[in-house]
């Protein structure tokens, strides 16, 4: 089910109002609504890959009360790697068989060798990535003894499977979320009011911004033969914008959904293009998936507690395999390789170059070279990649490729509203006029949004572009 849908505005309210109103405040049945309800939401997509989600957690479950009652070393590690390997195999055969096979085949005809591997035609469940690493990292924190199990199946499916933010994340800790559930909930119009507001900030960056970016990025790369170097640096530029505007903007509505019945979820973005360095982007974007990877493959690796090299190799490690994580495509791998490059370069520069630049200067350059990896997480195929930074350092000397004026207006207008939104909360956070002190530019600022999303809006029931991973 999608957040912006018609289905999602039935099912909310519905699920909103018998949480508060027919549960009497009994935390079992608080639990139960809310396991039913995140199954429904996910087997409205289809109720098949439900079974997924539900052997999943389960099988982590069950491993964590072993793990808690093991002593034996060797049968403990036994368990912990029988969930990796578990969730790690649902994962590898759903979203990276066909790619490792498709790999393979083409590494052996580089020696004339001619192979056939059968590929697989499955679509890929949706959130998978999402919820394996969740479910994987509890049972991970219990074999590290910094978590004790829990005994309550139905919490803990339902903290697997909590729907605000099971298919996109945030990937929640079971020390912050899984607590959140053996705590019936008191309701509070404050937190109701915040995640409301929460939810129509996340809709207005999803369907003014990032849904009408959309129409003018995908004319220009699906079908890169036909553009030149002003379109594609034009496209790659509203894409960088597209994809924050999609992804923080499914974060809000998912924190603030979640707010709606009493739960509190990290927060996930934190105006990355403010960033002035690549450590500080990191710090900023999808904070819950790179405090992941930090904790369980970067420290694991050794962290930075070895040489300066051993630490680059662990860094740059990291950050492939943050780029296969998010697609079964060698141009993801190429995007998380790049972004390991530019951590490695700026702690050599650091080491080595005592000239600081200013602030703004170091921003720009940040977003440059940010903007300059999307075009490999946008591009179909590597060849189309090279193509597109190619011919942006090339072909400049013919206009920008517009298409349809009203759409690339609005695309602008969008990107000015966004730009000044975030600009505000950066600088002068004081001045939101969402949370403004004074209730009539409050109400106003509120009007207006509705108005503007309702207006100019793009309502084609576009899926977020996080769900394919």
């Amino acid at each position: 089910m999608l957040f912006n849908s018609i289905d999602f505005a039935i099912f909310l309210p519905i699920v909103f109002t018998l949480f508060w109103f027919a549960t009497g405040r009994s935390l079992r049945l608080q639990n139960a609504l809310l396991l039913i309800s995140s199954y429904l939401f996910y087997g409205w997509w289809d109720w098949r890959y439900l079974l997924l989600l539900v052997f999943s957690s389960l099988f982590d479950f069950f491993v964590g009360l072993a793990l808690d009652k093991q002593e034996d070393g060797r049968k403990r590690s036994l368990l912990f790697w029988s969930s990796i390997a578990v969730n790690l195999t649902l994962l590898g055969f759903f979203k990276y068989y066909n790619f490792f096979a498709d790999s393979f085949v083409q590494a052996f005809s580089l020696f004339g060798q001619q192979m056939k591997l059968p590929m697989l035609e499955v679509i890929l469940p949706v959130g998978i990535s999402f919820y394996t690493f969740q479910s994987m990292s509890y049972a991970i924190n219990i074999y590290w003894r910094k978590l004790t199990p829990t005994r309550d199946i139905l919490a803990y499916t339902a903290f697997v499977s909590f729907f605000p933010q099971l298919v996109a994340g945030p990937i929640e800790r079971a020390t912050n979320l899984l607590p959140q559930f053996f705590k019936a909930k008191e309701f509070d119009y404050d937190l109701v009011v915040k995640g409301l507001k929460m939810m129509l900030l996340g809709f207005f960056m999803k369907v003014v911004v990032a849904d009408r970016l959309a129409l003018y990025v995908d004319s220009v790369y699906n079908n890169v033969a036909m553009h030149t170097g002003w379109s594609f640096i034009v496209a790659t530029f509203f894409f960088a914008l597209q994809i924050y505007g999609d992804f923080a903007g499914y974060s809000l509505i998912a924190i603030g959904t979640a707010k709606l019945f009493g739960f509190n979820l990290m927060q996930n973005f934190n105006r990355p293009y403010f960033s002035a360095s690549f450590r500080d982007f990191w710090g900023r974007w999808h904070i819950s998936l790179s405090t992941w990877f930090k904790d369980f493959v970067y420290i694991p690796l050794g962290g930075n507690r070895g040489s300066k090299t051993r630490t680059r190799f662990n860094l740059f490690t990291t950050f492939l395999v943050s780029g296969l994580w998010h697609g079964a495509n060698w141009t993801f791998v190429i995007w998380g390789a790049m972004h390991g490059a530019f951590q490695i370069i700026e702690r050599m520069l650091a080491d080595t170059v005592k000239i600081k630049l200013p602030r703004a200067i170091s921003i720009l350059l940040v977003f440059a070279l940010t903007c300059l990896a999307w075009v490999f997480f946008r591009a179909a195929t590597v060849q189309d990649a090279f193509y597109v930074i190619g011919t942006m350092f090339t072909s400049l000397g013919e206009s920008v490729h517009i298409g349809d004026i009203g759409i690339f207006t609005f695309s602008v207008v969008g990107v000015l509203l966004l730009f000044s939104l975030e600009f505000v909360m950066e600088y002068y956070p004081g001045f939101s006029l969402l949370n403004h002190r004074w209730a009539p530019v409050r109400y106003a600022t509120i009007l207006f949004m509705l108005i503007y999303i309702i207006s100019f809006g793009v309502f084609d029931g576009s899926q977020f572009i996080y769900f394919q991973f």
